[in-house]
């Protein structure tokens, strides 16, 4: 179990179990915070902690919550879920991120989120390997990106397939 504050890790620990004759280790992180910034929650959450507690926590509460942690829970102090709650309803993704892709690039690009190949997406466009090569570099320039798998990773992440 690793329990941070504003200062760093306040104590570490590790949980394990059994299972199937092997151990599993599990780590999980709790963040114990006095602050109530938006950006301080975000970023405890992206960073992979399991809960975000305020340090005005009852012991016995910081214990059921280690204790919702080990059985999969995300515990919160209500301000947080509150505020949690509240930055969802702010954040939205863009339907469609204009990038002004043709459709036959949008097409090409489908197809290699798609896992094709250049050969394979050829075959399916009815074009050459040098013309899928070609609207691939068009692409890469509108997307801000400099290879195949950074277009995919930008194309899922922005849904533009």
């Amino acid at each position: 179990m690793v329990v941070f504050d504003d200062h760093g890790f306040l104590s570490t620990g590790v949980a394990t179990r059994l299972m199937f004759a092997c151990a599993v280790v599990f780590l999980l992180t709790i963040a114990l915070r006095v602050a109530l910034l938006d950006e301080d929650i975000f970023d405890a959450l992206c960073a992979a902690a399991c809960g975000y507690l305020l340090k005005n926590v009852a012991p016995a509460r910081l214990l059921e919550s280690l204790k919702e942690v080990v059985s999969g829970g995300a515990p919160m102090s209500p301000e947080i879920a509150r505020r949690v709650v509240n930055l969802f309803r702010e954040f939205r993704t863009p339907e469609r991120a204009p990038h002004s892709l043709t459709q036959q690039e949008a097409e090409l690009l489908r197809l290699m989120v798609a896992g094709h190949s250049y050969k394979t997406a050829a075959s399916d466009l009815g074009i050459s390997v040098s013309t899928v090569s070609f609207h691939l570099q068009n692409i890469y320039s509108k997307l801000q990106v400099h290879s195949k798998s950074e277009a995919v990773a930008k194309a899922l992440r922005d849904r533009i397939v």
